[in-house]
């Protein structure tokens, strides 16, 4: 019979994630080793293989929970959006207010997402991949109601891009407890939409 797991075994698991995006993003991935992880962790090697194979499981649990909580914010907003009433280009701002505050909350695990994702095997890759274009989609959705004299079938996808390109990179300089905060980047990213996104004269 198998051992029944703890009360607290995905805490620990929660916990080891969160150490272990730290180190990827600290060492990069293919330098970090259980090893760091565990120490890290305050803990063992032999501890840390109780709750994980190896390095490569650790990464795609870590993306694998990532993408999904992504999903889940997605559906989130529109559920409070039919809830509330609001219009196409309020639900769009609330799902990029929503975005910017996880990206703020999970800098290091978004890290990986974009830069170690190459480093899954090609089944799990794919898993992590199928979830990225769905976030993709979801936000050219938005922005097709929202916008939808701006938006045709040729500048779809790159005004998409574009609006992740002013949002996907910003643990890169944006910091929290600095002179810009995340809420007010969300605002000026909103700002920059209202002015750039609308139907050409």
């Amino acid at each position: 019979m198998a051992r029944p797991k703890s009360a607290n075994h995905e805490f620990k698991r929660d916990a080891i994630l969160d150490m272990a995006a730290q180190c990827f993003a600290d060492k990069g991935y293919t330098a970090a080793s259980m090893n760091d992880i565990a120490q890290a962790c305050g803990t063992s090697k032999a501890r840390l293989y109780h709750y994980y194979d190896g390095k490569d499981a650790i990464l795609f649990d870590l993306l694998d929970r990532y993408t999904q909580r992504l999903l889940v914010i997605i559906g989130e907003t529109e559920a409070i959006a039919q809830r509330q009433g609001m219009d196409d280009k309020a639900t769009l701002q609330a799902l990029i207010r929503h975005f910017l505050i996880e990206y703020e909350q999970s800098a290091t695990r978004h890290v990986a997402l974009l830069n170690d994702t190459k480093f899954l095997a090609a089944t799990q890759r794919d898993v992590i991949l199928d979830r990225q274009r769905n976030v993709v989609s979801a936000f050219t959705r938005f922005l097709q109601r929202a916008y939808g004299a701006r938006m045709n079938a040729t500048n779809a996808t790159p005004l998409t891009m574009m609006l992740f390109g002013m949002m996907n990179w910003t643990f890169t300089w944006l910091k929290t407890g600095g002179p810009l905060s995340y809420a007010q980047f969300a605002d000026e990213v909103i700002a920059m939409l209202e002015r750039g996104m609308q139907p050409q004269p």
